[in-house]
């Protein structure tokens, strides 16, 4: 159904559109998150539940849905939902003892797109002592930070720290040399065009140019079947700090590291072979500030790193390093990952008539994405029950067969892995690989008396 013109403040952006668009019923676009509670009462989950109902009713972002509308051809709005009733979007599920393989079954559910898009499943514990809740939030109607926005409104208050002020950026670069007019010397909309086209065409030689000469890895890329599974292991972030300490550059570097050491792993232990391989990770960089809930929608660039699966742990993590300093140093709205970018120069129509063709074109632009969200470092409850354990979910474009996401919470880095299930019949051994890759970067940045701390806390799908 088409609604009447809507207001400019209401149109989904280009790149929400474009999210939107290209999902298909094998190829559902929806983030996740599972967060693992300690049940504090015999009725937890039946509290919870009654909460996360009772709470997003009053959560007007959560009352949205999406509809087309005549005007921009092709475009589409957020309209509040009639009748809104939470309870349909808030559902409980029977007594699990694996919350990854039920978290699995339901990430590959698409989300009605006749309501608004997004879901919360409570998962009970087989136990009695603990419960999960696994959020799914249409990547149409939120990107990383505003849906940890959004699923914080539904647990406990809390009162969060005053934001910091934000320190001045460093300059912007130097503008290479192009064929195309020096843009200072038109007039105003002219040197607008100019620049965009710069810009567009500057973003699209750099993805050609990231294929080249890359063995692909068949593994990441085969053909999905559209089925979902899931594993989650949880590492001591003291670990990767005394690597960063060691080694030098930022924890994300770490954490993109420890992902290239572990497909290493992984690949040579299935028997496919990691020699040669460089699989291309898209690493996504938020153009939102910080602890911004407006405007909805993605705001949304990115880094093209291949990772250096060869080599011994140290020489990964400094190759990962050495490309994401020189990813920053161009900025976000250059390379090959700033392909999200390309969105913006897109009409709402050819986002409508493109979908199934961008759909098609994940598998040569990258082959993993690996993903951070930060969380508040102050613990979080829902009903009383404090949350343990939290492991974020990204989605997988088609032709796509894993996606790594990490939350950092309490001292602890929560690695999310999402695959297909088909493509990836051995996810638990690449989390296990996870754990494994940063033991080795503790033991050989550790001095002999320190010795290799312990990392604990696996937790897989079947």
């Amino acid at each position: 159904m088409t609604s009447s013109p809507a207001e400019p403040s209401d149109l989904l952006a280009p790149l929400d559109l474009a999210f939107w668009h290209i999902e298909t019923a094998e190829h559902p676009m929806h983030l996740g998150a599972l967060g693992v509670f300690e049940a504090d009462g015999p009725d937890a989950a039946e509290r919870a539940t009654a909460l996360l109902a009772e709470r997003a009713a009053d959560v007007p972002g959560l009352r949205m849905r999406i509809r087309d509308v005549w005007l921009p051809a092709g475009g589409a709005r957020r309209v509040p939902m009639p009748a809104f009733d939470a309870l349909e979007h808030v559902r409980v599920a029977l007594p699990a003892v694996d919350f990854h393989a039920t978290a699995g079954e339901l990430m590959q559910r698409p989300l009605d797109r006749d309501r608004p898009p997004w879901e919360a499943h409570v998962l009970p514990g087989a136990d009695g002592g603990s419960f999960a809740v696994l959020f799914k939030f249409h990547h149409a109607l939120a990107d990383g930070l505003r849906a940890l926005t959004l699923g914080a409104a539904l647990l406990d208050p809390v009162d969060l720290p005053a934001a910091r002020p934000r320190p001045a950026g460093p300059p912007a670069p130097a503008a290479s040399r192009s064929p195309l007019p020096n843009p200072r010397g038109l007039p105003g909309l002219a040197r607008a065009a100019v620049t965009e086209l710069g810009r567009a065409l500057g973003i699209g030689a750099s993805v050609a140019r990231a294929g080249l000469g890359v063995r692909s890895c068949a593994a990441l890329t085969s053909s999905a079947t559209g089925t979902r599974r899931t594993a989650g292991i949880v590492l001591d972030l003291d670990d990767v700090h005394q690597v960063r300490k060691a080694v030098g550059g930022t924890v994300n570097d770490v954490f993109i590291a420890v992902v290239a050491g572990a497909l290493r792993r992984w690949l040579d232990e299935r028997g496919d072979g990691s020699e040669g391989v460089e699989p291309r990770a898209l690493i996504p960089v938020s153009r939102r500030r910080p602890r911004t809930a407006q405007p909805p929608g993605n705001r949304l660039s990115g880094y093209l790193v291949r990772l250096p699966v060869g080599d011994d742990p140290l020489a990964r993590l400094r190759g990962v390093r050495a490309a994401m300093d020189r990813n920053k140093e161009a900025g976000p709205e250059r390379g090959a990952g700033a392909v999200a970018l390309l969105a913006e120069h897109v009409p709402p129509l050819g986002h409508r008539l493109g979908g199934p063709v961008v759909a098609q074109a994940a598998r040569l632009l990258f082959d993993v994405l690996v993903t951070s969200v930060p969380l508040p470092g102050i613990g979080l409850r829902l009903g009383g029950s404090p949350l343990a354990e939290v492991y974020p979910f990204a989605p997988l474009a088609r032709g796509q067969s894993l996606a790594v996401a990490v939350s950092t919470y309490r001292g602890r880095a929560h690695y999310g892995l999402v695959a297909d299930a088909a493509a990836v019949p051995d996810l638990e051994l690449l989390a296990r690989s996870v754990r494994d890759e940063l033991e080795a970067l503790v033991a050989v940045c550790a001095s002999p008396r320190d010795g290799v701390r312990q990392v604990t806390g696996l937790v897989t799908g079947p």
